[in-house]
């Protein structure tokens, strides 16, 4: 029989200036075989430079750097390489930053203080499909989004999503990652960003959390 094809690992770049916990962080990933560092960043605009050149998986980007604002690495980094997931790791936590950080394209969203062990399993959730956040976060944007339909009842109003919309919502509710979600549909993964990025706009939300709940209160999906 012929043997399976070793797994590759999830290349992962890391965008932290704090020298201590980068240092921790890289070496929690550098003891797990399923992870590959293929670069550590101290200033946003080497890591554009530097991730515009390599193939990646995964990025964690602090937000707040010493040159440029996380979220602007955020933004060019989903424009070069759109398949790659987003993990925010960060001090910032008001609604403003919160927000910003996920239109411009982050898949999760962490408060620093996590603890490595629920660091780790946050970063296999994102891999596999997640949108891991930290509970302070999650109420946040729960909150938000209750105050909001209390504000703005949806009686009578009707949001069309087209065929391949929907089924891609339904795939990334159920769990499938972008990368299962673009074989599956047949698609660049890309492709899938970008029907994301139009049934944000028509329900009005800014995540993958967001748009499930939405969809799902307005039945949409199941």
């Amino acid at each position: 029989m012929p043997t399976a094809e070793p797994k590759k690992p999830i290349r992962t770049a890391i965008v932290e200036d704090d020298p201590a916990l980068r240092k921790m962080i890289v070496s929690l990933l550098e003891a797990d075989p399923d992870y590959a560092v293929v670069a550590e960043m101290a200033e946003g605009r080497a890591a554009i430079a530097a991730m515009a050149q390599m193939p990646l998986d995964i990025a964690l980007v602090d937000l707040g750097l010493p040159d440029i604002s996380g979220i602007d690495v955020i933004r060019e980094l989903k424009v070069m390489r759109p398949e790659c997931n987003v993990l925010v790791v960060t001090t910032f936590g008001d609604e403003n930053t919160v927000t910003s950080a996920l239109e411009a394209g982050a898949d999760g969203y962490l408060l620093k203080g996590t603890s490595l062990d629920e660091l780790k399993r946050d970063i296999h959730a994102l891999q596999v499909g997640g949108s891991p956040l930290s509970p302070m976060i999650a109420r946040k944007l729960l909150n938000r989004l209750q105050t909001r339909t209390a504000e703005k009842p949806d009686v009578g109003r009707e949001t069309h999503l087209t065929r391949r919309e929907h089924e891609i919502l339904s795939m990334i509710a159920k769990g499938f990652s972008y990368a299962e979600t673009s074989k599956i549909c047949s698609i660049s993964a890309a492709t899938v960003h970008s029907h994301l990025k139009s049934i944000y706009r028509k329900l009005e939300v800014h995540s993958k959390t967001e748009a499930v709940y939405e969809a799902r209160r307005r039945s949409l999906i199941n």
